[in-house]
């Protein structure tokens, strides 16, 4: 019996949907490479023409200036937000990038800034941040980008403090942010007395430092009732060792001249926001203050929290902690998106305690 033969029609629509899957299965397999070309500027930093500063004088050049939820303290927090520029033809973002922006006040600021908001008026600017690509490559581009955008943060902070020229602060950045902030409190905090008196604490969330880069003049806290001291910490979920062996592997802080270096073996900072300490003791989900997924929320107003969702424990530098498996709590988003800060915070009620015990403890050692 002969087999009939496939006319020119049918060999075309089999050749179509073998090209199809083979192009759906190379986007599986390469779509991070595929991705990170796209964002890559394909020019050298040293050549390359950065977007005009911000004047932090004007009230565009910040996200939030002196913004106060309803019965907040008297500290002052200066925040600086993570990520929320992806790049493509910039190794820095613009100031007033529409998308950027709206990343910022959509999923970063209720997220990460909210558990500072009862503290006192809270400022974020904005800069020119290093684009998610100078995050996804260890090129020396992009360190040059991401050590650029220390610049801002600077002229920033001067216009801040002049607006505060006394009373307690409270310094917080998240991933980028958050390193942006370890560089400041040791070349500018750190060696000003009138400043370091005036430092409550200082949060660094999402961010891998060397441990014994920072200042004495500003340690890791001990203990909650410290004062002046740094509460930083690096997520990876339990369980999840070749993730935390990357985060490490693939760590930049910053050196004695404003470089981006590698961690190396130097043993990173890991203080638990659960119990406000560097302890390596295993700290159970009973502990945790709650949870939340406070994307979307209007400034002022306080998320729902779930409370004993999270076990932590410090250990070889990161903060390990328990998977939560509620549905709020799962990245989401395009691919950019979910290398970005997590759009929910694990540890918000935790750190929020935190940093109103550490307030309360300035404040009763000024009282005495």
């Amino acid at each position: 019996m002969r087999r009939s033969r496939l006319t020119l029609r049918q060999w075309v629509g089999w050749t179509g949907i073998g090209l199809v899957l083979l192009l759906t299965a190379a986007l599986a397999v390469w779509r991070g490479d595929i991705l990170r070309a796209w964002l890559d500027p394909q020019v050298p930093f040293q050549t390359y023409q950065p977007p005009a500063a911000p004047d932090y004088s004007r009230s565009g050049a910040w996200a939030m200036i002196d913004v106060r939820a309803p019965d907040s303290g008297p500290a002052a927090v200066f925040f600086v937000h993570s990520t929320t520029y992806d790049g493509g033809s910039d190794w820095n973002g613009p100031i007033g990038h529409a998308a950027a922006d709206a990343y910022l006040s959509r999923v970063v600021l209720p997220n990460y800034a909210g558990p500072f908001a009862r503290l006192g008026p809270v400022s974020a600017p904005r800069y020119r941040q290093g684009s998610l690509y100078t995050r996804l490559t260890l090129r020396d581009d992009a360190r040059e980008a991401r050590a650029f955008a220390y610049g801002d943060v600077v002229a920033a902070f001067e216009a801040w403090l002049a607006r505060h020229p006394e009373g307690p602060l409270v310094l917080a950045g998240v991933e980028q942010g958050g390193e942006l902030v370890e560089r400041l409190l040791r070349e500018r905090v750190a060696d000003d007395p009138a400043l370091r008196d005036r430092l409550a604490a200082a949060y660094l969330i999402d961010v891998v430092a060397a441990a014994d880069e920072l200042s004495p003049r500003i340690p890791a806290c001990e203990g909650r009732d410290q004062t002046g001291c740094i509460v930083g910490f690096a997520p990876v979920v339990e369980g999840n060792d070749g993730a935390a062996r990357r985060r490490l592997r693939r760590a930049l802080v910053w050196n004695e001249r404003g470089q981006l270096v590698d961690l190396g073996d130097r043993p990173a900072l890991c203080v638990n926001p659960v119990t406000g300490s560097t302890t390596i003791a295993a700290v159970p989900a009973r502990q945790n203050r709650g949870a939340t997924n406070a994307t979307g929320l209007e400034w002022g107003a306080h998320p729902a929290l779930l409370a004993r969702e999270i076990a932590t424990q410090c250990r070889d530098g990161l903060l390990r902690y328990s998977e939560p498996k509620r549905e709020s709590f799962r990245d989401a988003g395009s691919w950019a998106d979910r290398r970005k800060a997590r759009p929910y915070n694990l540890f918000y009620g935790d750190i929020e305690a935190d940093a109103q015990a550490r307030l309360a403890a300035w404040q009763a050692e000024r009282a005495t």
